[in-house]
């Protein structure tokens, strides 16, 4: 009864709901959202707030798309906000709840990109269009719909979310922060705290000017581990890029995390997740324009599979050649690669190969053409990846940086992790109990 009470409140904004349990004699109050006012996607965002948390509605995305007759709205939430499991998935028809396997569809296929096959996204969508257009009658508690258009409603989902999506551009969700500082916090004696005001800025840099070594002694960089990695950087030269919204390279750790530095805290960027992600988006925009850029081979590589494991790969040689990867058969079991993308430069070719075929049986013969080059795209793109372990210079890390703010979908990996944390002085300052 409290999940069909909190679909109807979904549905109605502006209505104020109130369910009563009074089976004990006396009257306990299970749910309550109270009416909600201002704009539809104000309301909206206030009642989903209540109904499916604050958290939810703070890394969510507006959606508001309109084809051929039918008007989606709604909210979706961030790649990097996924669920285990589909219960966070809210979908209605014209005002109604509704359980569609289209509509579900339509919502994973959109997240395609974003998320792991074990991962789901979390969204309440409202598809709004002319009674005529869908029949409501075809399951006895109307829980199912038939669109007379199915193939109009798929597509206006699928490009109506990814264009939410792509607006947000790099943004991660906040539960990401929320996630590190429950990681990183130790377990605190219980001990009086004693509250310490922030310094000001003009303080802060008093102090470590003071703190500073002296030229001839063993300076922070020379003092740190050696999976660490500190770079000179100027202040004049670290200024201007902290107010950017991924700041300023300061440092490399264990050659794999980047530490920045912003105008209210820090970001800590996993660079080869990051690096994944940037490559498989100029991947999909090569392909989209003029197909990838190959790169020949001055040694044909030979590559030893089975015959059947080169048989699947021959039957997809057209598809492989639009992304860059030319292939031919070799006799027997073999396969001469001539061809590969010139985006990933130097790789292993029989490796790429054996993760094609690996995604290929993850996929099976269910997928479309199209969503089987893009997972095969998503998995090409990790061998041209920064890896983990590569030293970086400063300008290679404010490059990295740049790049990710500047490319759509940069805030999670190609599998919906995220590609960075930020910690914002608060958050930091709780680490060490200064509340």
């Amino acid at each position: 009864i409290t999940d069909v009470v909190k679909r109807l409140a979904m549905a109605e904004p502006y209505v104020s709901f109130s369910l009563i349990d009074a089976s004990n004699g006396d009257r306990r109050e299970v749910f309550r959202a109270d009416s909600e006012q201002g704009e539809m996607f104000d309301a909206l965002n206030g009642r989903l707030a209540a109904v499916l948390g604050r958290e939810f509605a703070d890394n969510a995305l507006p959606i508001d798309a309109e084809r051929d007759g039918f008007h989606l709205t709604g909210y979706a939430a961030l790649p990097t906000y996924s669920r285990g499991s589909a219960v966070a998935q809210f979908l209605f028809v014209n005002g109604r709840p509704v359980r569609d396997k289209l509509l579900v569809g339509a919502l994973r296929g959109a997240y395609m990109d974003f998320l792991s096959r074990d991962r789901h996204p979390a969204a309440a969508l409202f598809v709004d269009c002319d009674p005529n257009l869908v029949d409501v009658n075809v399951h006895p508690a109307k829980s199912e719909v038939r669109f007379r258009e199915p193939g109009v409603v798929r597509g206006l989902i699928v490009s109506g979310l990814r264009h939410a999506l792509a607006n947000a551009g790099h943004r991660a969700s906040t539960t990401v922060a929320v996630d590190t500082i429950g990681a990183m916090r130790p377990e605190m004696p219980q001990r009086p705290m004693y509250q310490m005001d922030r310094p000001s800025y003009g303080a802060r840099a008093m102090t470590y000017q003071m703190q500073a070594p002296a030229p001839q002694t063993m300076g922070f960089a020379e003092m740190a581990a050696p999976s660490a990695r500190f770079e000179e950087v100027t202040e004049e030269e670290v200024k201007p890029l902290e107010s950017l919204p991924l700041g300023a390279a300061r440092a490399q750790v264990h050659e794999n995390y980047i530490i920045a530095q912003t105008e209210t805290g820090m970001v800590i960027v996993d660079q080869h997740a990051a690096h994944e992600r940037l490559v498989y988006e100029n991947l999909k925009r090569q392909m989209a324009e003029n197909g990838v850029a190959a790169q020949a081979l001055l040694i044909p590589e030979i590559v030893e599979m089975s015959s059947g494991d080169a048989a699947r790969l021959l039957e997809i040689a057209g598809d492989l050649a639009r992304l860059g990867l030319t292939l031919e058969p070799f006799g027997g079991g073999a396969i001469c690669v001539r061809e590969t993308p010139a985006i990933l430069g130097e790789v292993n070719a029989k490796a790429m190969l054996m993760d094609i075929l690996d995604e290929l049986a993850d996929l099976g013969d269910s997928q479309a053409v199209q969503a089987k080059i893009e997972a095969i795209l998503s998995r090409v793109a990790c061998h041209g990846s920064i890896r983990s372990g590569r030293r970086m210079r400063a300008e290679e890390m404010n490059a990295l940086l740049r790049e990710m703010e500047a490319t759509p979908h940069s805030g999670q990996c190609n599998h919906g992790r995220p590609t960075y944390v930020e910690l914002r002085l608060t958050d930091i300052e709780r680490l060490f109990g200064r509340t």
